[in-house]
């Protein structure tokens, strides 16, 4: 089933981050690559002052995988913390991979673990924008309109900029 995954990252060497991760993700069993939007620089979101001057490199991929979304999920962690994402109790701490579920298919969970489709992903251009790159026409579950609708009328969409176009 084919699925969007969100990639960010605002540690070390943030391209190189982006590309460890879609080469894992990739490999992973049952996996198939489907595609792979631009790379957009962008401000950070709800981090502490601290972490302002952090800018991330987010980017989405779509997969085909064979495995339900939760055990995506378990193995998406494990990609993560393999790549040195640490857990804390502060949110939005500086990480050298984030990656989140945007969607999968048609399904929709909503568990204290797992919510799909991913609940801000309407809500940010650093999500949104790249998405509507490779899928302009998806309506995700729960949408009323198409991504590139959606995309396109997020107050925050001058804060995105073009970082690379190939991986």
């Amino acid at each position: 089933m084919e699925a969007g995954l969100s990639l960010g990252s605002n540690m070390g060497d943030r391209l190189a981050c982006l590309r460890e991760a879609q080469r894992r993700i990739v490999a992973l069993p049952g996996v198939a690559d489907r595609g792979r939007s631009p790379i957009y620089e962008t401000e950070p979101v709800g981090v502490a002052p601290e972490y302002q001057h952090l800018k991330y490199l987010n980017a989405v991929i779509l997969i085909d995988s064979q495995a339900p979304a939760q055990a995506l999920l378990a193995q998406i962690h494990g990609i993560e913390e393999a790549m040195g994402r640490i857990r804390g109790s502060a949110p939005n701490l500086p990480r050298p991979i984030d990656i989140d579920i945007l969607y999968v298919g048609p399904t929709i969970i909503k568990d204290a673990d797992l919510c799909i489709p991913h609940p801000r992903w309407a809500e940010r251009s650093f999500v949104a924008k790249p998405l509507s790159d490779l899928r302009p026409n998806l309506i995700i579950p729960g949408a009323s309109q198409p991504v590139r609708t959606i995309a396109a009328n997020l107050p925050d969409a001058h804060t995105i900029r073009l970082f690379s176009l190939k991986w």
